[in-house]
C-alpha cells in the first residue's frame, strides 16, 4: 500500500489532487491510503512553500498546482526506494 499525504490548507486544488491520486490509484489497481495534511507547520516542513504538495511514502514528490497524471502514476508505480 502506497501512503500519500496531500498538503494543503483544504482548498479547492488540494481536493482535487488528492482525488487525482486516488482515480489513478483505482485506475491502476493500487491500493493507497491518502491523508490530508492541512497543519501549515507539517506542510512546511517537507519545505513546501506552494501548495498542493505531494507525499509518497515519506519523500516529496511535487509542490505547487495541480500534478500531471502521468507523474502521478509513475510516483504510485515506483518501488519503494
Amino acid at each position: 500500500m502506497k501512503n500519500v499525504k496531500v498538503l494543503g490548507p483544504g482548498c479547492s486544488r488540494c481536493m482535487h489532487t488528492a482525488g487525482m491520486v486516488q482515480a489513478e490509484a483505482d485506475r491502476l489497481g493500487i491500493p493507497v491510503m491518502i491523508e490530508k495534511v492541512t497543519d501549515y507547520a507539517t506542510i512546511a516542513s517537507y519545505g513546501v512553500a506552494a501548495t498542493p504538495g505531494v507525499v509518497v511514502d515519506g519523500k516529496l514528490m511535487h509542490a505547487g498546482g495541480l500534478p500531471r497524471t502521468a507523474d502521478i502514476e509513475k510516483w504510485l508505480t515506483a518501488e519503494p526506494s
